[in-house]
């Protein structure tokens, strides 16, 4: 009989594995459209805009924003997902559904006050984050920042509805939304930025979101969860996701504070560094995004499942299984784009302001940011068991860990490579992000397994 079991065990979770291999699939496929989309909008805008001072102000101003969105929507998204899963299968879709809607009150209340705090903040914060900018850049770049402080909340929504409609298993539509994003901002470029200047791009961003936000609230709506911002009170459950956001959120509050580190310290360097490093990551983080991005997207779902059946075996196999499959893909990826940085970035930029010099600059930070490559993959896939076993305290731990090595490695390096160096350090912290996950994973597993 216990032999039945094991191979009955061992069938299922091939099963299931199939099943996140043609998720993963599926979502790389939309990946990789939705980021040609995102690479053709970057060389329509370095075209146009350069290494500028306009462009410069605009990516400082836009960093904010973007942290905003990951430290609150994407982390009250970690947060809720596993316990959504879990009560949405032992309590049924009623129960779920007041979650949601309790949850999704919660988010839209803290994106909103943060936002207006942001707003009251910026003229106080801003000069710490580009310390070198001079006067009138400076001042442009809050400027800029006042105009994007509504992608906030609206993409604060859309982030929140991708993840519900992703533990439905439906994966390809939401992952293709946000192509709307790109297009926008590209035919803003374009045609409007001889009238408006850089502020087109401000623009364009926020008209993409609020069409992004509408598809996929829609797309929700259509799988069985109602859009409905309802406050339903602290029931157990609410509780529940109240006590993991809150070691996520310092965790995200960790993981930007070496974003800010990074492009603070690149504007200690000669001017346009800041532009060099955004533009040599541009590549990096689509394949991150298509390879990263799409595993960790189809297996939070996958292990919340398991983990509510307690499903040790099926866990411990999909472990081994994607760890194993992220290595063989993103190790020979990463070798390519180290050796082939300086013609990728000279194909993509080199036209219009972005000059030969320019291409220099950026490929060497290209190809420090292409060494994290294998470590970040395989380190997802024991994020999202870390997630989904609802120990979003060790994230935060793991975070303090990257913070304080990100800040002594940029110090060391920087001096040696100058902006490459800041992006080499970035790289060499994934590392250690992968040995501790790896190590919480096997010991929470291993516990689970023994009280079972």
């Amino acid at each position: 009989m216990a032999t039945v079991a094991g191979v009955r065990r061992l069938f299922q979770s091939d099963s299931v594995n199939r099943q996140i291999f043609r998720a993963a699939l599926s979502v790389t496929a939309v990946g990789v459209l939705v980021k040609c989309v995102a690479t053709c909008k970057e060389v329509a805008v370095a075209g146009v805009f350069g290494r500028s001072d306009a462009m410069d102000a605009f990516l400082a101003a836009l960093l904010v924003p973007g942290l905003m969105i990951n430290l609150i929507s994407e982390s009250m998204n970690q947060a809720l997902v596993p316990t959504l899963v879990r009560v949405r299968e032992q309590q049924g879709k009623t129960q779920a559904q007041q979650l949601l809607s309790t949850s999704m009150v919660g988010m839209c209340l803290l994106l909103g006050a943060v936002s207006v705090a942001m707003a009251l903040m910026a003229r106080g914060f801003f000069p710490l984050i580009a310390s070198h900018f001079p006067a009138a850049k400076l001042d442009l770049s809050v400027r800029l920042f006042y105009g994007l402080l509504p992608v906030v909340l609206i993409t604060g929504v859309a982030t929140n509805c991708t993840a519900v409609l992703n533990t439905f298993h439906r994966f390809a539509l939401p992952a293709l939304a946000p192509v709307v994003i790109p297009l926008a901002v590209m035919v803003g470029a374009l045609t409007l930025s001889g009238r408006f200047g850089v502020w087109a791009l401000v623009y364009a961003t926020v008209a993409g979101s609020l069409i992004h936000a509408g598809m996929v609230a829609w797309m929700m709506e259509r799988s069985g969860y109602d859009f409905r911002l309802h406050w339903h009170g602290m029931t157990e459950a609410a509780r529940e996701v109240a006590g993991q956001y809150g070691p996520v959120l310092l965790s995200g509050v960790v993981a930007s504070g070496g974003l800010l580190v990074d492009q603070s310290m690149a504007a200690m360097l000669p001017a346009g560094s800041v532009s060099a490093l955004v533009y040599g990551n541009r590549f990096v983080s689509v394949v991150i995004a298509l390879l990263a991005g799409a595993v960790s997207t189809v297996l939070t779902p996958y292990f919340s499942r398991m983990i509510a059946h307690r499903d040790w075996a099926g866990c411990r196999h999909t472990m081994r299984t994607w760890v194993g499959m992220a290595a063989a893909v993103s190790v020979p990826i990463a070798m390519l784009m180290i050796a082939g940085s300086r013609e990728v970035v000279r194909i993509a930029f080199e036209r219009g302001a972005f000059g030969p010099r320019d291409t220099a600059v950026v490929a060497t930070v290209m190809g420090m940011y292409a060494i994290q490559i294998p470590f970040f993959v395989c380190s997802r896939v024991f994020y999202r068991f870390v997630i989904a076993m609802r120990r979003t305290d060790l994230a935060f731990y793991c975070g303090v860990l990257n913070l304080m090595l990100d800040i002594v490695l940029n110090l060391v390096l920087m001096r040696w490579l100058g902006v490459a160096g800041i992006a080499l350090a970035t790289s060499l912290w994934t590392v250690s992000t992968l040995i501790f996950l790896w190590f919480w994973s096997g010991k929470l597993l291993f516990a689970a397994e023994a009280a079972a």
